[in-house]
């Protein structure tokens, strides 16, 4: 009570009611200064400016129209390899010969004309009748171009839009030296796809497992930026890319840039 009477009396002391009451110093009117012009820059740019992301994915180049397992049609054992790993080749092509117990040889042919992507059977190797001993990526025309097919994360597939800019890196092709491979999204698929679903479409049973291991991602498929004066054939971030064509079945990843967005759309629902 003794402290409360003595600040009433000083509040009530005729001589200090003439002073001048001070409500804030000038560094204190500064640092509001400073403040209200931060909040409103802050609120001009989230309402005009625009932020890009991108959204990274592995993948692979093909040519967009899948691949299919040769397999044995009859028991025994491998005589001859008839066909070159990584060549071109039409339909019926001969691929294996396969000598039965019985003594007869029947020979193993392509199906539809393609590129022999895998050789899984050798000579003397003893098959199984319905054992994979080949793996072949359909082409119907050599002047086929590649494209790339990026598997997303299915909860990301609705963020991705057609016509998107995707910028691959092609594990083939050193990146600091010839930069990256431009293309564009041509289309994005509705449904996950399954790991079988995937090694099917890829002929590869392996990579099936590789693209689904983070669970049933979605494919998206890239067309790529031509550039027919380009040794690839194809447009590359550096002048003129690789001095080499780049092979289909090559993995590669990408980053797909996203459609920019107002930073204000973060916060409303």
């Amino acid at each position: 009570m003794q402290f409360r009477q003595q600040a009433l009396s000083k509040l009530q002391s005729p001589e200090e009611i003439d002073l001048p009451v001070r409500f804030a110093r000038p560094q204190g009117w500064l640092v509001l200064t400073v403040t209200v012009l931060f909040v409103i820059a802050a609120s001009v740019w989230a309402v005009t400016g625009t932020v890009s992301s991108t959204l990274n994915a592995p993948g692979i180049l093909t040519h967009g129209q899948g691949s299919y397992i040769l397999q044995s049609p009859v028991a025994g054992q491998v005589t001859a390899v008839l066909a070159e790993e990584g060549k071109r080749v039409p339909a019926h092509t001969p691929v294996l010969r396969v000598r039965t117990a019985q003594g007869t040889t029947t020979v193993v042919r392509t199906l539809a004309a393609g590129r022999l992507t895998t050789m899984v059977a050798t000579i003397g190797s003893v098959v199984t009748t319905g054992a994979d001993v080949a793996s072949v990526e359909r082409i119907a025309k050599a002047s086929d171009p590649l494209t790339a097919t990026l598997y997303v994360p299915a909860q990301n597939g609705a963020t991705v839009p057609v016509g998107a800019a995707v910028d691959l890196t092609v594990q083939s092709v050193p990146t600091q030296q010839y930069g990256v491979l431009r293309g564009r999204v041509k289309a994005v698929g509705r449904t996950a796809q399954s790991r079988q679903r995937i090694g099917t479409y890829l002929g590869s049973s392996q990579l099936g497992e590789e693209f689904s291991q983070h669970g049933q991602p979605i494919a998206v498929l890239v067309e790529l930026d031509a550039a027919p004066h380009s040794k690839s054939g194809y447009a590359w971030s550096t002048s003129g890319g690789p001095p080499y064509t780049v092979d289909s079945m090559t993995p590669a990843s990408g980053a797909v840039h996203l459609a920019a967005q107002h930073p204000i759309d973060w916060l409303l629902p």
